[in-house]
């Protein structure tokens, strides 16, 4: 009896145990800064009051302020995948970025590896598929990270841009009804969500309720969107993205639409690697307006 009456205290004794862990989440940096760029783990906040975020951080030499550049990743579906998902770095995009003077935090979203917790970003099965919450779900954690990184005294208070990829991008474009003071421009590389429904290529889960969830984002859209996809993107063709670039805009939006050429057997991960942010280099200049790049020390 008295076994049974210890075994009976450990669930309650769990979780007081649990509270003084769950106040004491901090953020900022949490370890030395390192190669390349200065790079930094860091934890912001997320839309869990007892979950910090991972990131990592990228700035250039000196003490700023900087320009700040927020990178928001990929995302899926499958429960499995998230939890084994590697910290994203985009390390070419952050040598582009970093070399023209920005700071650049990539975050790691809620429900996604070591970060872990609960997915704000699930936007149901197919046939009910809510993608606008969804894409305004990954808006907020993307506020979150902005906001905490602006009260940084070497990050600038204003014209920062927001960059996403896939399902990063999708809540990007439901960023743009933001302040355009603080954030100067969006950038989105393939922005959407539901391609490859059950990982077949070309094919997209409930694409009509995908165009009315960006109408809606046009709609309240205040900052400029540049909208990138690669030819050999199988996930959200060029041809499907101009519709959504096309709903977009038609509602209110405004948005530069530009087809990239095909970057490795797959064009939906070209900003993943150096060969797409080469291709895309241009496009991200002309839509950063970025002044030539400084030196950096080498990685």
């Amino acid at each position: 009896m008295r076994l049974f009456n210890i075994f009976a205290l450990l669930p309650p004794l769990a979780l007081l145990m649990a509270q003084p862990l769950c106040a004491q989440v901090t953020f900022g940096s949490s370890g030395e800064e390192g190669e390349p760029f200065r790079r930094q783990q860091w934890r912001v906040p997320s839309p869990d009051t007892d979950i910090a975020a991972h990131a990592l951080m990228f700035r250039p030499a000196g003490g700023g302020p900087f320009r700040l550049a927020v990178i928001a990743h990929a995302s899926t579906q499958n429960v499995l995948r998230r939890a084994q998902m590697s910290q994203p770095e985009y390390r070419a995009l952050v040598a582009f970025l970093v070399a023209r003077g920005f700071a650049v935090l990539v975050p790691e979203r809620l429900g996604h590896g070591a970060t872990g917790g609960r997915y704000v970003e699930d936007q149901g099965g197919c046939d009910e598929a809510d993608y606008a919450s969804s894409g305004r779900a990954t808006a907020d954690e993307i506020s979150l990270a902005l906001d905490y990184l602006r009260r940084q005294d070497f990050v600038r208070k204003d014209a920062a841009i927001v960059i996403g990829h896939s399902a990063g991008g999708w809540g990007a474009l439901a960023l743009a009804n933001a302040d355009p003071k603080a954030i100067a421009a969006i950038i989105a590389f393939a922005p959407g969500r539901g391609g490859h429904a059950n990982d077949e290529p070309n094919r997209i889960c409930a694409p009509q309720t995908l165009l009315a969830a960006v109408a809606a984002f046009g709609k309240a859209a205040r900052i400029p969107v540049t909208w990138l996809v690669a030819t050999n993107d199988s996930y959200f063709t060029p041809v499907f993205s101009r519709q959504l670039a096309d709903a977009f805009r038609g509602s209110g939006g405004k948005v530069d639409f530009r087809i990239l050429p095909a970057v490795g057997s797959e064009g939906h991960w070209m900003i993943e690697t150096e060969a797409g942010v080469k291709a895309a280099s241009g496009e991200l200049a002309r839509a950063l307006n970025l002044p030539k790049p400084v030196a950096t020390k080498k990685p």
